[in-house]
């Protein structure tokens, strides 16, 4: 059936908590050059759509205004020059905004086939901790077999990748966690270490776990105070990887030890990069991922669901920190 020409879409209707998240109906967008409709099934909820709502995390110029950098449905219609997929194909895909609605643009070269074995909700809580952890563990962190990750936030979204990537790919993981259910879910999906940051040291559990070395690759959302303690963490030669700042943007630190031990800190964000690099990413994802999430190697971990007409709700789940997993909206 051809798209309709109106959609129901959850709109910021200013900046501001949960509750400035409303329904509106709007025109359906029309997929140009390289583009493709997708009817969305179900899409994820993300740390960057919180700020987004807050007004701390505005979209680039040419993207949606609307929340929603992932999603998981069925083509519904293509652009021009789009020659992989047909109408009807199920993707999942990364977008650059407009997720939370009946349809949705894609880039045709950040979509890719459900993995095997996938419906369309755990599909949808993929791309964007997927990309994001193979962007900034793999390729910017170029963590190797038998290296050691931290990765602050285990029981996140972004954590929980992290974790089963690292693992699959031979390399040992430490997790910080808030409590003992969320360390204990990071054991779970394989972490050799978990730390619950309110009643222990991470450096002094990353020492102890590598014998006195320290980690290789640091995955961290926090920034802040944790900035100089991830370097005392570190181990010579280390890779700190900057993704998030929930701790705060404004940092110190001993730059003399960063020095001695010759140590990298850099950090990224994937919204603003270009189609050409988010379809290099989803081309490796395809190749080096999707075996391993068809052979159940590695997991979605879904914390709940909620209906579109919900999002404020679930942008509420979000803020009380308390999920463990990925929390995804279904259409």
């Amino acid at each position: 059936m051809a798209p309709a020409e109106t959609m129901t879409a959850i709109e910021i209707s200013a900046p501001g908590g949960p509750d400035v998240l409303k329904p509106a109906v709007l025109a359906t967008p029309k997929p140009g050059p390289g583009q493709m409709l997708v009817k969305v099934a179900a899409a994820g909820v993300n740390r960057p759509d919180v700020a987004q709502r807050s007004g701390s995390y505005p979209p680039p110029p040419d993207a949606s205004p609307l929340p929603g950098l992932e999603i998981a449905g069925a083509v519904a219609a293509l652009g021009d020059r789009v020659t992989r997929w047909r109408v009807g194909d199920q993707v999942c895909a990364l977008v650059n905004g407009g997720g939370y609605a009946e349809y949705c643009l894609v880039e045709d070269v950040q979509a890719l086939p459900l993995p095997d074995g996938f419906d369309v909700v755990r599909a949808a809580g993929i791309p964007e901790t997927f990309f994001t952890v193979w962007a900034n563990v793999f390729d910017r962190g170029r963590l190797a077999a038998g290296e050691w990750l931290l990765v602050h936030g285990g029981s996140s979204g972004i954590g929980t990748t992290a974790i089963q990537l690292a693992k699959a790919f031979g390399a040992k993981v430490i997790a910080t966690a808030g409590t003992a259910a969320k360390c204990q879910a990071c054991l779970d999906l394989g972490a050799d270490r978990a730390v619950n940051y309110r009643s222990e040291d991470f450096v002094t559990a990353c020492q102890e776990a590598t014998g006195g070395k320290g980690v290789d690759v640091i995955l961290d959302m926090v920034a802040g105070s944790y900035t100089d303690r991830n370097i005392m963490a570190a181990a010579p030669e280390g890779r700190i990887v900057q993704i998030a700042v929930l701790g705060g943007a404004t940092v110190s630190f001993n730059i003399s030890r960063l020095m001695m031990k010759r140590l990298t800190l850099t950090g990224s964000t994937l919204r603003p990069r270009s189609r050409a690099f988010k379809g290099f990413l989803a081309t490796s994802l395809e190749a080096k991922v999707w075996p391993l999430l068809a052979a159940g190697k590695v997991q979605v971990v879904l914390d709940s669901t909620f209906p579109l007409l919900q999002a404020a709700a679930a942008h509420r789940r979000m803020e009380t920190g308390e999920h463990i997993g990925k929390i995804v909206l279904t259409v």
